[in-house]
């Protein structure tokens, strides 16, 4: 099973920023389980949000040709919480890309107050130093995850 964290993009320069909302439902099942009692998103969760908005960022300004997957959380600190009925912003930016890797910083926002801050390094699988050997089909860039992308302006140049 592979779960979505992000529920859409409602800005998208390519190459350089995203931003992405998810919506936070009782009808979630992992907020009965957390905290008992008292309702939250966990913040694994919100990391893997922002990775899966920074990682589609990273992976569209190189036409998904990578396999971009998380390396690194480089950092990450956490202001307040979000419960059932808000609606959080993923605000990603590109900081550096390079063939090997790529660099992002993040924002999560809840009407303008600040969540919290992570910064994300992400490897390029098939550009890996490792030497080691990847199946040849893109699994991370599903068409389910490119399907977030549907009706964003993805016209603009992506930074090489």
């Amino acid at each position: 099973m592979r779960w979505i964290w992000i529920d859409k993009f409602i800005e998208f320069e390519s190459g350089s920023r995203a931003v992405a909302v998810k919506n936070i439902t009782l009808a979630e099942e992992y907020l009965y389980d957390h905290f008992p009692g008292f309702a939250v998103m966990p913040e694994s969760l919100m990391i893997e949000a922002m990775a899966q908005t920074a990682g589609i960022l990273v992976g569209q300004a190189k036409g998904f040709q990578e396999k971009v997957i998380l390396a690194k959380i480089t950092r990450c600190t956490f202001f307040d919480y979000v419960t059932p009925g808000d609606t959080i912003q993923l605000e990603a930016k590109i900081e550096t890309i390079a063939p090997e890797a790529a660099g992002t910083s993040g924002r999560i926002t809840r009407c303008n107050k600040l969540i919290a801050e992570i910064d994300l390094i992400f490897s390029h699988l098939d550009k890996n130093l490792a030497g080691k050997q990847f199946p040849e089909e893109n699994f991370v860039f599903t068409e389910t995850f490119k399907s977030l992308l549907s009706g964003m302006d993805l016209r603009q140049n992506a930074k090489s």
